[in-house]
This record gives C-alpha cells, structure tokens and sequence, in this order.
C-alpha cells in the first residue's frame, strides 16, 4: 500500500497538523521537527498525490482560451465547446475566459499574451498563429510558470506544454489519397483552398497533400493555392473566380475553414460537372453538403476532445502531474455521407 500521511505522522513522531505544514510550506514548525518529516517522507518513499489535495482544497484554476474572430462554422463550434466547458466550471474547479483576436495577425495575438502574462493564470490555450514573435511570447509565458497548450494549430519550435490537435500532415495525405482514388486515374486539375499559410496546421495539411499528389497521382495537377483567410465570403469570390475561369478543375480540397462559401460556389458554379470535393470540419453546413452530394468526404478533428484535452493537461501541469499521452490524442475522422454520427 502507499504510505499515507498517517504513516509519515507516526514515523515522525508529530501531529498531522504538522505534516501538513510541512508539505503545505507553511511556517509554525521548528527546523528540527521539519528535518523529521521530511525524512519520514524520503524514507516512507511518500509521493503526494497533488490533485487530491487541490480537490481537497477545491482548488479552481483560472484559464484562458485565445480564438481567432472568425466567421466560420469551426471556430463558432469550438467556442461553443469552450462556452459548454464553462457551463461545467463548477464540477470541474476552472474558470475559464474566452478572448477573441483578429484572424491570422500575429501582433494582436502577441498583445493578448503579453496582457494575459500579467494576470497570471494557471494556464493558457491558444490558436496559434505561427510567427517568432508569437513563439517568444509563448516561450516567456511558460518561463513565467504559466503552461501553455496550443489547440488546432501548433506552434512547433516553442517551449509549449502541449498540442490538442490533429496531426495535419497525416490529414493532408489522407485528403490527397481520398481525392486520387475518388477520380479513378483521370487527368486534369486540382484547385487548393486554404485559410492562410501563416498557421502551421494549414501549411502542413498542403505539405501532406501535395506530397502524395506527386507520388501518386503525377496525372493530377495542383493549381496555386487560393487563400480565403477562413471567410466564407472571400472563400465564395475565389473558387467562383477559379470555376468560371477554368473547365480543367475536376477536383477541390479545401484544407481549411470558410465551408459555407466553397459549398456556396460549387452550387452556383458547377451545376454543369462533376466535381470531387474533400474538405475540412464536419459541420452543419458540410454535413449537408456531404448528404446532397456537393462534398465527398469531410476530415474531422472533434473540437470538443481537444477542448477537454486542453483542460486536463492545463490543470495536470499547473499541478506538476504528468499528462497521458494516449488519453490526449486527438483523432482524424473520416465522413462520408453513408457514416455521418
């Protein structure tokens, strides 16, 4: 059995009020006495067990989450995961904040950080938009004793603690395998619609795709990517602009968010052909796309797991404890209309 504080009381010789001081930090116990416990505990092999003692104490941890302003159905789901997280702060000891940032600018993230820095809370997650100035706010914040997880989009090269999110190179090659197999072998040309190449998760799933694209389906030729910003609007002018101006495109994938325009488009735009459609995020708007047949296949990553994740390895560092990995990974889904939950 695992020594407890009973034991180390006996061991020593003190109250248990006294051990607590002592694995509390707290003054009042002559040095002699602290040399007694804390040999007890050296030699009982005592690990305390600190989320216990935070329940104990009804510890609650303030928490941040930073999301881009976005008008897209993803982003509206994963704070609508964050404002369900919320609902549930009383059971689960947080108090978590939402602050909202211009899409895609790495300075306005950089000034929330460094404004969050001051407030000192027990963790932070975050969007993140992938630039040195935003990777030296993330590093100052962790050198401050604050954890960091990063969530969708990773911020690699950084001292943050975690990544809740899909692995987007896995994503990338899994669209392009989808794509190439759906045309069968025909030729003709592929028009990319992603967000910005300013996040990383963008830049890798089109890393992911166009590496399978050139080792499998050389007869497959990928246009240049279209950048949308995750705007349903901007993401309508583009792939409207590319359909009416080139018959050659018999394939999409939209590796990014901003669904609600490219459904928009290919409705208006490709009443004439048949076009292979993959995309990102499972949404309202996707999910009938998926079920009318103007989208093939959808790649989803669960905004709530990652919402969770983020929680649990959050208040796990603030307390020192481990995190585990297995429970932490976060699972690409494949959709097509026939396995919709």
């Amino acid at each position: 059995m695992r020594p407890t504080v009973h034991d180390i009381a006996a061991a020593a010789g003190v109250s248990l009020a006294t051990v607590d001081r002592v694995l509390n930090q707290r003054p009042g116990v002559r040095h002699v006495t602290r040399e007694k416990v804390e040999a007890a505990i050296r030699d009982l092999g005592y690990v305390r067990d600190v989320a216990a003692a935070n329940l104990a104490k009804s510890r609650v941890y303030p928490l941040t989450f930073i999301l881009p302003a976005s008008d897209n159905s993803f982003m509206h789901g994963l704070n609508a995961e964050i404002r369900a997280a919320m609902a549930r702060s009383a059971a689960e000891r947080t108090d978590i904040r939402i602050v909202e940032v211009p899409a895609f600018d790495p300075q306005a993230l950089v000034r929330e950080l460094e404004t969050v820095a001051t407030e000192k809370p027990s963790g932070v997650a975050l969007v993140a938009t992938d630039a040195p100035d935003v990777r030296a706010a993330v590093d100052r914040l962790v050198k401050d004793g604050i954890p960091v997880v990063t969530l969708v989009s990773d911020l690699t090269g950084s001292l943050r603690h975690h990544y809740a999110g899909v692995d987007n190179i896995a994503a990338g090659r899994t669209a392009a395998r989808l794509l190439g197999r759906f045309l069968g072998g025909a030729q003709g040309e592929i028009a990319i619609l992603a967000g910005s190449m300013l996040v990383r998760d963008h830049r890798e799933r089109l890393e992911g795709f166009t590496a399978v694209m050139a080792q499998e389906f050389p007869a497959l030729h990928l246009l240049s990517v279209l950048e949308g910003r995750d705007d349903p609007e901007v993401a309508h002018m583009l792939i409207a602009d590319a359909l009416g101006k080139n018959d050659g495109i018999i394939g999409i994938y939209s590796l990014g968010a901003g669904n609600r325009g490219l459904v928009r488009a290919l409705k208006e735009k490709a009443v004439d052909r048949t076009l292979t459609v993959i995309a990102h995020e499972l949404t309202v708007h996707t999910r009938a796309a998926l079920l009318d047949g103007t989208i093939d296949a959808i790649l989803n990553q669960d905004a709530g797991h990652e919402v969770r994740s983020a929680i649990r390895v959050l208040k796990a560092k603030a307390d020192g404890l481990a995190v585990i990995d297995a429970q932490e990974r976060i699972r690409l889904d494949i959709f097509l209309k026939d396995n919709l939950p």
